[in-house]
């Protein structure tokens, strides 16, 4: 009781008896003190017991989240749920096969930060790359395998997808070796170079009895899937017209986005895709009939084999025309609107990795109206990754699975097709309606 009283009335004490009284000790001749933390009373303690303990709701589902106390307002933007990374032991291993710009700069890091999905294994041509990388993940030299053992991987059991990360070209022998392997298949986009070679690789998978996806990372980007949402809710009232636009300046007529075997063709396949697919995504429409044009500027080595530019429109059964163009010669542009009756949505760098901007104009009245809706991003790659992992897991259909791939095969072939002869082309794709995707994902 003396003790708390004189804690409490310091001003009478002396600095000895103060610094007695806190915990604190002198030292030295220059009079150097080492202070403790003054919450050391019973008081203090119970007061920071409470602090450290607030009340949360803790499912006993490890996938489940955390839902911890409220501290915001309505008047602020919400936070996202709190992480819920499943253990190591429970996620899907992923063999990354290729070494390039992309598996380096986006996939494998992207793994690192998964929920679902981790690293487990790589394959590469290079022995001098596969062996730097593996050391900078922690991959074992038996789960390293280059393009001559890339079978052997079907005895690993840490590997339960096959990531192919490819030139264009190589996807259809891959996918198919990969199947036979009895893993599950996951193939960047374009699917193939030709709707003939999605038809073999879908019926090799089918056979093996195993998952095949298409890396379509933007049906898994928030701020795109927030414009599927608005068109879907008729916020807008009816789409009318999209406006879409996908280009970039490249360099190097001897990187393999050059070469026609490689490839399969120039900008459209590459990054026109991008326009096809999305457009196609947010319209929850297939389209019946294409008119395009093709360029290519003469005598530029970067254009010998493959076209630079592509602009085509896309007609809808609803009655929505889409007016599309990519090129390999401009600075980069990503982007499209969607033109509804009331309004129109647009997104900025709507393509790229990061930092899309969806914004909205409509009329109020005698004022137009201008929004731009924030959304948190998300990481594209790591979140489709996820997306798949949990197919297996819960053995579910892909969102996007081989058979979107094909449909957009089908439709690119029809815009060669209308280039080289000057008209409309019908097209001819799996079905008038989408109705091969699997679940929507995970929110």
């Amino acid at each position: 009781m003396e003790s708390t009283k004189k804690l409490h009335d310091t001003s009478k004490l002396s600095r000895k008896e103060f610094l007695n009284l806190t915990g604190r000790s002198l030292a030295g001749a220059a009079g150097a003190i080492t202070v403790a933390p003054l919450l050391s009373t019973s008081a203090y303690g119970q007061e920071r017991k409470a602090a450290l303990s607030p009340p949360s709701q803790i499912p006993s589902d490890v996938d489940k989240p955390i839902v911890l106390e409220e501290w915001k307002s309505d008047a602020d933007q919400q936070a996202n749920p709190t992480p819920t990374p499943l253990p190591q032991s429970r996620r899907i291993g992923y063999a990354v096969v290729g070494l390039g710009h992309l598996a380096l700069e986006e996939i494998l890091p992207a793994l690192t930060n998964c929920k679902k999905s981790r690293l487990a294994a790589l394959v590469s041509g290079s022995p001098e790359k596969l062996k730097k990388v593996a050391a900078q993940y922690g991959i074992a030299a038996e789960s390293c395998y280059t393009y001559q053992t890339f079978d052997q991987i079907k005895n690993n059991k840490e590997v339960d997808v096959i990531y192919i990360v490819l030139p264009n070209g190589l996807h259809r022998e891959y996918v198919i070796r990969g199947a036979k392997t009895g893993k599950h298949i996951l193939c960047e986009k374009p699917l193939a170079n030709t709707s003939e070679e999605c038809r073999e690789m879908i019926s090799e998978c089918d056979k093996a009895q195993v998952k095949l996806m298409v890396a379509y990372r933007i049906h898994y980007q928030p701020h795109n899937r927030k414009l599927r949402e608005i068109l879907q809710k008729k916020e807008f009232d009816t789409p009318k017209f999209v406006e879409a636009h996908n280009s970039q300046s490249t360099a190097n007529a001897d990187h393999w986005r050059h070469k026609k075997a490689l490839a399969g063709g120039g900008a459209l396949p590459d990054i026109g895709l991008y326009c096809l697919n999305t457009t196609r995504f947010v319209l929850g429409e297939e389209p019946v009939e294409v008119f395009a044009y093709q360029y290519s500027t003469p005598g530029n080595p970067l254009f010998r084999e493959v076209e630079e530019l592509v602009s085509w429109q896309m007609r809808f059964p609803s009655g929505v025309i889409a007016s599309c163009a990519t090129d390999y010669d401009v600075h980069e542009s990503r982007r499209y609107r969607v033109n509804c009756r009331k309004g129109w949505i647009n997104i900025e760098h709507a393509y790229t990795y990061k930092g899309q901007r969806l914004t909205t104009s409509k009329a109020d009245g005698k004022m137009k109206r201008s929004e731009e809706i924030m959304l948190a991003e998300n990481n594209q790659f790591g979140e489709e990754m996820d997306h798949f992992s949990d197919c297996i897991i819960n053995n579910k259909k892909p969102f996007t699975p081989g058979e979107e791939g094909l449909q957009d095969h089908i439709i690119m072939e029809a815009i060669y097709q209308s280039a080289k002869e000057g008209r409309p082309v019908k097209i001819n794709g799996i079905a008038s309606v989408n109705n091969w995707k699997g679940p929507e994902p995970e929110s």
